[in-house]
């Protein structure tokens, strides 16, 4: 009897039938609305505490400046001795900050700097130690502002006649035997001090000493030198600058009056 052939069986991979997912039934209206209703409440509820609350809270403020009130009327001796505590306080302030003051002025009156004392400084209280200077010579308005974007000036100043000064600081750790200070830095400050700071007297101070070709191009770009000479004398003798450079610009219109 012959064997019957037997063929493998072909395998089948049934996709997977996908779930049948009813719509979600939406509420009816009635209950919808009713829901936004409630949602309204509770929001009008929670703003009718909030006001209630505030309500409250100015009541008890209000009652409390008014106990307040009538108490020191009852006591009205109170008031005197406050007035009397707050006036000697206010005087004893103002008498601290005017001796402060007279102090300050007597002490920048009396601010003299010898040359090794700035050829030891660093370059920065160089600057600081240029505006003290001015400071002391009646510019109270003096500030340092050298550092990152300066744009070539180190302090600015205002004189007791008026006119603005641009002051560019060189700072020469050995003095004299350093390096000397040559004419681009004449030419960065010069090229910003009048556009961008409007000066009257443009002015580059060092502890060391200036190229021979400084002082020519000073002249014609109308700008001012102090070598170490000029700054010994004016941080030692307390002489205001504009009394030891020469060829100052004149003081501004109504100002020379106003300082008479």
């Amino acid at each position: 009897m012959p064997t019957r052939r037997r063929y493998p069986r072909r395998r089948t991979t049934r996709r997977p039938t996908a779930r049948r997912t009813t719509p979600r039934r939406r509420a009816p209206y009635r209950y919808r609305y009713r829901s936004r209703r409630e949602g309204w409440a509770r929001r009008r509820g929670r703003q009718s505490d909030v006001q209630v609350l505030v309500l409250g809270g100015v009541l008890l403020v209000a009652a409390a400046v008014w106990m307040l009130v009538s108490w020191l009327l009852a006591h009205w001796w109170v008031l005197i001795v406050l007035a009397a505590v707050g006036a000697v306080t206010a005087t004893g302030w103002i008498h601290r900050r005017q001796q402060q003051r007279a102090w300050d002025r007597t002490r920048q009156q009396a601010l003299r700097y010898g040359l090794p004392e700035l050829d030891a400084l660093h370059h920065r209280d160089f600057e600081y130690a240029v505006r003290d200077l001015m400071h002391r010579d009646g510019c109270t308005d003096a500030r340092q502002i050298g550092g990152a974007g300066d744009n070539g000036a180190d302090v600015l100043a205002t004189d007791p006649l008026g006119r603005t000064w641009v002051i560019q600081c060189k700072h020469r750790r050995d003095g004299d035997r350093g390096s000397a200070v040559g004419t681009p830095d004449l030419q960065r400050v010069n090229g910003t001090a009048r556009q961008l700071y409007g000066a009257d007297v443009v002015l580059v101070v060092t502890n060391g000493r200036f190229s021979t070709r400084c002082q020519p191009l000073a002249a014609q770009l109308h700008m001012h030198l102090a070598d170490r000479r000029t700054l010994a004398t004016w941080a030692s003798s307390g002489r205001p600058l504009w009394e030891l450079l020469p060829k100052v610009p004149p003081p501004r219109k109504g100002r020379q009056d106003s300082g008479d």
